[in-house]
């Protein structure tokens, strides 16, 4: 597989790049969303929805293919890409968000994380090492190594600790990573405080990932502290020439001011996650299907837009399936989610290539700021 390269011009917007990452499995155009399949499936989609849809690249989750069918059953199978019929690049997360989501069945100790398998109970040991044994095994495009996400909540000492065990186990990780053409990037981690942060981009910015990860953002902190702590890392990364991917954030809201501070790689389930709750993001901002006024409504979900969903289907009819909780009604909004998303995404590369990406902004923050259903009258 050829190794992953990534190249970018600078934009005159703040830190925003329009960069083009390439791998042995295609071209993405960043900056990109990633849509989430977990378990080596986005929820209730396809691979040819996949690519209806625009992704470019997905994401699927190493603790997860480790419990279930299992890494070395994959790797037999042909590798991730041919289990689960994609051919375009995977990015695979090391299991570290497991660690912070599933704090109630684990220990973590410098050796690594002991979960009890949420399958069956038994004890589950997850190393740096044993992180990256998997991903290179699944044939992941970009992996990530293990780190420790903590609640930003938790005393300063506690998230210096997590932090500085985050770093010497990337260090690890660096040493036995050997996959060719596999690209391993490093996780910057600190909560929200401002001197851990700035640390931690340097620490891993000194070591020699192909790309660099901010996690630890979006588990609850304020938006305002997310945009302090992403300005942080953007001043302490500066000119650095690496991939940036700001983990688990997908908010429409979200993504220009990351953009700016330098994030070209986003990935979050938010869009197939709100979507199979009857919440559709339009042109016009959100919609919640499950309201009694769309069981009437024969409209497309947005006029705007060209998935299949909106092509073929009434709002009328996707309020029914959600009524009737048919499983037809997950996929065709998140058809339709993803497709709002990755659209968005394009329309932002588009928009920094043209200096219209203040504008563009401005729209999509007063269209969300609406009440859902509340639509525009321009």
């Amino acid at each position: 597989m050829p190794p992953v390269d990534f190249t970018f011009r600078p934009s005159s917007v703040g830190r925003a790049r329009l960069g083009r990452l390439v791998s042995g499995h295609g071209i993405v155009e960043t900056p990109q969303f990633m849509p989430v399949g977990t378990q080596a499936s986005v929820k209730s989609l396809s691979p040819t929805d996949l690519r209806s849809v625009g992704a470019q690249v997905i994401l699927a989750n190493t603790y997860h293919l480790w419990l279930r069918p299992g890494h070395e059953r994959i790797a037999r199978l042909g590798g991730l890409h041919r289990f689960m019929g994609w051919d375009g690049p995977i990015l695979t997360d090391s299991g570290g968000f497991q660690v912070f989501s599933l704090a109630s069945i684990r220990r973590v100790d410098d050796d690594g994380v002991t979960f009890a398998n949420h399958l069956d109970g038994s004890p589950m040991l997850l190393t740096p090492e044993l992180a990256v044994e998997i991903q290179e095994a699944l044939g992941a495009d970009i992996a990530m190594v293990l780190d420790q996400p903590i609640d930003p909540a938790q005393p300063t000492a506690l998230v210096a600790e997590a932090m500085h065990r985050t770093h010497r186990w990337a260090e690890r990780s660096l040493a036995v990573h050997g996959r060719a053409g596999q690209a391993l990037f490093g996780i910057v981690q600190g909560g929200i405080d401002p001197a851990l942060r700035q640390e931690s981009a340097l620490t891993i910015a000194a070591l020699p990932f192909a790309g660099i990860a901010i996690g630890g953002l979006s588990v609850g902190e304020s938006k305002q502290a997310m945009a302090e702590s992403l300005a942080v890392v953007g001043d302490a990364l500066g000119d650095d020439p690496r991939a940036r991917y700001l983990m688990g954030v997908g908010s429409p809201v979200d993504f220009f001011g990351a953009i700016e501070s330098g994030i070209d790689l986003f990935d979050s389930v938010l869009p197939t996650r709100v979507a199979r709750t009857g919440q559709l993001w339009t042109s016009q901002g959100r919609l919640n299907l499950r309201n009694a006024r769309f069981q009437d409504d024969p409209g497309p979900v947005d006029p705007e837009c060209g998935c299949e969903t909106c092509r073929v289907h009434s709002r009328a009819y996707l309020a029914h399936l959600f009524r009737a909780r048919e499983l037809l009604a997950y996929r065709l909004a998140s058809v339709h989610n993803l497709t709002y998303t990755l659209d968005l995404l394009r329309r932002i590369r588009g928009a920094l290539a043209s200096s219209s990406f203040a504008s563009l902004r401005g729209q999509i923050e007063e269209r969300f700021a609406r009440p859902a259903g509340q639509l525009s009258r321009d």
